[in-house]
């Protein structure tokens, strides 16, 4: 990568802690607000780490065990501790954690991606230091789908037209996302779609095999990236592409967590052709569609 300018984005954190007391962290964009635990209604047959529902200012909000989600021991004190809420993936919710640390801010740069030893099973995408500390941060997306799974559609449900067909049979498309379930699940709607797909599981990995294939018949064409990576994020990806004349013409679509509105101003900025916010599968269909017609017409 020695030829490519790389890009670093700032980045904050929410550091909290579970029962164990190490530090945990969680993008600042993905929280809304930090509330006391509030009383309780649990709903019959919810899932085993709902602790249940809240009223918040006239509105209900599912509350999460957040330590039985991960499989760390249970607070010591279940009705104390605090709630993260989060607006993430096209939901709200409130994580109960033992409680909130501090924010510190850094670049992206700064957090490694998750050991290898952690296995799939784990429930982060990266670690950071803060004061000789570990901290862990958190893949909320994993904890969000081990509860409430984004509906795939099956193929049946997904058929193409012939002239999206057509359109997408010219995609060369490289799927990148530091979050395992988040891969998987666009991975299987292009399986369903009849689309193969390369993948990466961070950005400096995309720009490795985005140069290798660059000038070979397997070069890529339509990019869809996260933005909330490790290391480098979507956007500091999206700008060192940019910078580079031979990837002027790559499709670039980011995929966030976040609300894509939120993100449209810094996805345009950075050179993204354009923002979606996970997960929906004809959404992302749509945006491929749209994609595949931009780089043949080009």
């Amino acid at each position: 990568m020695s030829s490519l300018k790389v890009h670093a984005d700032a980045l904050s954190l929410l550091l909290f802690t579970l029962r164990s007391g190490k530090l945990m962290a969680i993008n600042l964009l993905k929280v809304s607000e930090i509330i006391a635990c509030p009383p309780l209604t649990r709903l019959p047959e919810s899932h085993p780490y709902v602790k249940g529902v809240a009223s918040l200012r006239g509105s209900t909000l599912s509350v999460i065990d957040l330590s039985r989600a991960i499989g760390e021991r249970p607070l010591a004190d279940p009705n104390g501790g605090c709630l993260i809420v989060t607006d993430v993936s096209r939901s709200r919710q409130g994580l109960h954690v033992q409680a909130v640390s501090r924010i510190i801010h850094c670049l992206t740069t700064d957090i490694r991606p998750r050991p290898y030893a952690t296995g799939d099973r784990s429930f982060i995408t990266g670690v950071t230091e803060v004061d000789g500390a570990l901290v862990q941060v958190l893949d909320i997306e994993k904890v969000i789908h081990s509860i409430a799974p984004a509906e795939i559609l099956p193929p049946e449900d997904q058929a193409l037209n012939m002239e999206e067909a057509e359109l997408l049979a010219h995609a060369r498309i490289l799927v990148v996302d530091d979050s395992q379930v988040a891969l998987q699940q666009s991975t299987l709607t292009l399986r369903n779609l009849g689309l193969e797909c390369r993948t990466a599981r961070s950005a400096r990995e995309a720009l490795d095999l985005l140069l290798e294939l660059q000038g070979t018949p397997g070069q890529i064409n339509i990019l869809v990236s996260d933005i909330e990576m490790s290391e480098m994020d979507g956007f500091a990806l999206a700008r060192t592409l940019r910078d580079t004349p031979d990837f002027h013409e790559l499709y670039i679509l980011l995929h966030t967590s976040l609300d894509s509105a939120m993100n449209a101003e810094r996805a345009k900025a950075a050179g993204a052709n354009a923002v979606l916010t996970k997960f929906s599968s004809p959404d992302l269909t749509e945006s491929l569609v749209k994609a595949a017609r931009t780089v043949l017409k080009g």
